[in-house]
């Protein structure tokens, strides 16, 4: 499953790295062949482990959207938000349950955007759990629905049934409280994804 996380993710990075070259962009492609081999190096340190430090999961977070930023920088900006009680080297979060969203977030919803998008991702505290709000401002669930090609619409769905199937894994084997909705952003426009973790501090 952990192997089916991401091909989607590496096949489009490659895929940029052959476009900046296309382009005669060398220095682009350099930058971006550098930054993809740190989250890669890291994302394999930490593949073989359920959960990883919150301060862990921010560091891959902020590489994985440095990444699609240098993609799409016309696309969209993005701003992580951290509550400042938060020991995030203390808290254990999930492993690979996050990513997904964001990639969502921007392959479906900002790319499409005509003007420039924001993603928002917020860390808060909310009865004894971990809440983490993915919001962008992009095209929305329903238009999404509309422009998808029936092989992303099977992407999608396998990408999703793999975070299900993960979420009630952990929570079997971990006796944890893990769950997720997606939705229409605050503004009624966009899209609102927001997970709940168990509050772990310690190795599990």
């Amino acid at each position: 499953m952990r192997r089916e996380m991401n091909p989607h993710f590496i096949f489009n990075s490659l895929n940029s790295v052959n476009q900046f070259i296309a382009q005669n962009n060398e220095l682009e492609a350099n930058k971006y062949l550098t930054s993809y081999s740190n989250l890669m190096r890291n994302m394999m340190e930490t593949s073989n482990k359920d959960f990883i430090s919150l301060a862990n999961e921010l560091e891959q977070i902020k590489k994985y959207l440095d990444l699609e930023h240098l993609r799409f920088q016309d696309k969209f900006k993005y701003e992580i938000k951290v509550d400042e009680k938060l020991d995030t080297d203390a808290i254990l979060v999930p492993n690979m349950l996050i990513q997904p969203h964001l990639e969502n977030a921007i392959w479906h919803g900002l790319r499409y955007r005509e003007t420039k998008g924001k993603l928002k991702v917020t860390f808060t505290e909310e009865n004894q759990l971990i809440k983490v709000s993915i919001e962008d401002n992009g095209i929305g669930v329903e238009k999404n629905k509309e422009l998808k090609t029936q092989n992303q619409k099977v992407h999608e769905s396998r990408g999703l049934n793999n975070v299900e199937e993960r979420i009630n894994l952990l929570n079997d084997l971990y006796h944890q409280q893990i769950s997720y909705t997606i939705s229409s952003g605050s503004d009624g426009n966009g899209t609102l994804v927001t997970l709940y973790f168990s509050k772990t501090t310690k190795v599990v």
